[in-house]
């Protein structure tokens, strides 16, 4: 997957109607709270239609973000890479003749964790990575390099719905393993075939709904005195016992 864009601010009203309606991916805007004048009511359509995330902040907000002191109200920010769709991600694998692996994140907020994610969804020869439009970091120069390059390589799609795209890829033959602390141990479950790995948000974990959609809970065996791993190294440990099971056959 090239890279098709930085990472960049676009400031002012006219040029973030212009990154909308030119195709761009603008991952969140920034709107003068209250302001609702007409050719705000504009980009917010925009904003709407593009399912992008919209954040109502203050004017000294505004400002600290602004580098051009003239933002008229309103600051987008677009990612730093293109999103993939999720047809995609499974062209990858027929491509290569290998079952699906797929690793799908519910609510991952830190750009540090997603690019590590990434990372290792690569190297352990995911075919992608699924994240939520909303409530969610996207691509961002720092996800981009922390990847350490991953990212030109992994496909990565963003979704409005995750329990949805969850069921839609279950209809394509694959099944769902979800991190959790009260699941069964990993190495007591089948993971090999066409599979799904669902990480959650590093606070909340696998939301309910996401989890009723998963075929099996997988927790990592855990002998230390705290109780949880990291978001990107739970992934890594889980995605490592799939390659593990799949090398076994």
């Amino acid at each position: 997957m090239e890279e098709k864009f930085q990472e960049s601010k676009v400031e002012g009203r006219n040029a973030v109607l212009e990154a909308f309606r030119s195709g761009r991916v603008v991952d969140k805007l920034f709107v003068l709270e209250r302001c609702e004048d007409g050719p705000v009511r504009t980009i917010l359509r925009e904003a709407k239609k593009h399912d992008t995330m919209v954040r109502f902040v203050k004017k000294e907000r505004l400002d600290q973000m602004s580098e051009t002191g003239k933002h008229q109200g309103v600051i987008a920010m677009t990612a730093a890479y293109d999103y993939a769709e999720v047809e995609d991600i499974l062209n990858k694998a027929r491509e290569k003749g290998e079952p699906p692996f797929v690793v799908v994140l519910d609510n991952i907020e830190d750009p540090h964790n997603l690019g590590a994610i990434i990372r290792t969804a690569n190297l352990a020869g995911a075919h992608g990575v699924v994240i939520p439009k909303n409530r969610a970091v996207g691509l961002t120069a720092t996800v981009a390099r922390t990847s350490a390059g991953a990212l030109n390589y992994t496909p990565v799609a963003r979704v409005t719905n995750i329990a949805r795209t969850i069921e839609e890829l279950k209809k394509e033959g694959l099944w769902f393993v979800c991190a959790d602390m009260g699941g069964t141990s990993m190495y007591q479950l089948d993971l090999k075939g066409p599979i799904g790995l669902v990480i959650g948000n590093e606070g909340e974990g696998v939301s309910k709904m996401v989890k009723e959609k998963c075929d099996f809970v997988a927790s990592i065996p855990m002998k230390g005195d705290i109780d949880s791993l990291n978001a990107s190294v739970a992934a890594g440990v889980l995605a490592y016992e799939i390659v593990r099971q799949r090398l076994l056959g």
